[in-house]
């Protein structure tokens, strides 16, 4: 199973996911930054990065163990990848955070190193994934134009937000502590393989292939 965490920079993703690691059995952490960033990605780069990781999920899924990983890929660009529809399971959490503490993280990270305007453009990024989770319509450009023709949209730009599939957990982690959101994100983690083993998860294999639910 590939359990995402994601949302813009310096909401709290990587603390969090190695926060847990030590708490749950047969599960992974890692971080796409693994794979290495480059200093101006390419249009298609996190597409094919994306994929990269599926592809390593499930590689761990053969041997019995659930993936916890985390980028800034969203919900959509994950289903849409090829390798996606492969996997046992798919669950996708949002790890947000207020727009002020978000650009005093990034200046404490990394002093000096972003202009006032790349700090609006990780708070930009952080509002479209928040739309994105609550509505699968919601600005899908923003990922589908100039992607990888590999990345099969087709999958979800039907859906709607009433849709089952379309569930994005948040956990928002503005003036709380991060045992706190760590707690938050271990029952989560437990909830979404429960609901896998008990054949009750909406993004079990075989989700591609669903029709929506008629309204």
């Amino acid at each position: 199973m590939l359990l995402m965490l994601t949302g813009s920079s310096c909401s709290g993703k990587s603390t969090l996911a190695f926060a847990v690691a030590d708490r749950i059995d047969h599960i992974a952490v890692h971080d796409t930054d693994e794979s290495g960033v480059p200093r101006n990605p390419p249009p298609h780069w996190r597409n094919h990065n994306t994929e990269e990781w599926i592809r390593r999920a499930l590689d761990y899924q053969a041997h019995g163990i659930d993936l916890l990983l985390t980028g800034q890929a969203p919900l959509g660009e994950v289903l849409a990848a090829p390798s996606a529809s492969l996997l046992d399971g798919i669950a996708l959490c949002l790890i947000d955070v207020a727009d002020e503490d978000r650009r005093r993280r990034l200046r404490q990270r990394d002093p000096g190193r972003w202009s006032e305007s790349d700090e609006d453009r990780f708070n930009n990024w952080a509002a479209w994934h928040r739309g994105h989770a609550r509505d699968p319509r919601h600005r899908p450009d923003v990922i589908t134009a100039s992607s990888a023709p590999m990345m099969a949209w087709h999958r979800w730009t039907s859906w709607t937000a009433e849709d089952p599939r379309w569930q994005i957990h948040l956990i928002n982690t503005t003036d709380r502590g991060s045992e706190k959101s760590a707690d938050d994100l271990e029952q989560w983690v437990n909830r979404q393989r429960q609901a896998l083993r008990s054949g009750r998860h909406p993004l079990c294999r075989g989700w591609a292939e669903q029709r929506p639910p008629l309204r």
